[in-house]
């Protein structure tokens, strides 16, 4: 299949955004395809999550501006089939660099071109992009450049109101022609703790409210999910027969079916 590029993101921190990256691809990787992360946010966290350093001219920052081919940004990572392209500080002065440049919006979308491009050698079955957790310019960027868009969303209250503000970016998106083959790929619940009222009160509204494009699949609450990151290691390889690594591997397959 070609390509797939899709942004993971949501308006609202904390929700598990660079968790899903992270555990996703090395889910997918697993599971035989050739993935890509794009570190798109400058906190740098699927970066450090991933066991590889920050350094300085290593980021999307440079590719934007025309200054190096993005093919020249990509890092193997310990497992086979994940790679990613990661983030580093220059990246926090993005916002501002880009948002000067002629026809802004779509600088991510030019840089990454050699990615999508059909003559490119060892093309990779998903890309996924980390966004920061602001719809901003980089936002906007990795957006006008995919095919959809996943959003994690923490079954915690005031769940609903991140996601409303990036179904409406979405919805803009689309309306001013940036990219108007922008879909919401699909909404993860992460954070689930099924002893409490709130956890399952958040999925009934959330279900009930967009029971279409919500996943079958909930990410726990887990102490081991949240240590994973600090060791460089996706859950999988950090605490494999955890609850979490078992709702990453599921998710996977189920996004893999709905993606196919």
């Amino acid at each position: 299949m070609a390509t797939k590029i899709i942004s993971i993101g949501n308006q609202k921190g904390g929700v598990g955004k660079t968790t899903t990256t992270i555990n996703l691809a090395a889910c997918l990787a697993e599971l035989g395809k050739k993935v890509l992360i794009i570190d798109l946010d400058p906190q740098a966290n699927a970066t450090s999550g991933l066991g590889l350093p920050k350094e300085e001219g290593g980021s999307m920052f440079e590719a934007m501006l025309g200054e190096c081919s993005v093919l020249d940004q990509i890092k193997e990572t310990a497992w086979e089939n994940l790679h990613i392209i990661p983030s580093e500080l220059n990246l926090a002065g993005a916002e501002i660099t880009i948002a000067r440049m002629d026809h802004y919006q779509i600088a991510f979308r030019d840089a990454i071109a050699p990615l999508v491009d059909s003559d490119y050698k060892d093309p990779y079955d998903i890309v996924l992009v980390d966004c920061p957790p602001t719809v901003g310019v980089l936002t906007i960027n990795a957006l006008t450049a995919s095919d959809s868009i996943l959003m994690p969303i923490q079954c915690e209250y005031y769940a609903l109101e991140g996601l409303q503000v990036v179904i409406d970016v979405v919805k803009q998106i689309r309306s001013e022609k940036l990219n108007q083959r922008l879909q919401i790929e699909g909404i993860i619940m992460t954070m689930y703790d099924g002893r409490t009222n709130l956890s399952r009160g958040v999925v009934r509204e959330v279900r009930r409210s967009l029971e279409d494009i919500v996943y079958r699949t909930m990410i726990p609450r887990s102490v081991r999910l949240s240590e994973a990151p600090s060791h460089g290691e996706p859950i999988i390889e950090y605490d494999p027969t955890s609850p979490g690594a078992a709702a990453y591997r599921k998710f996977a397959q189920e996004f893999l079916k709905k993606l196919n």
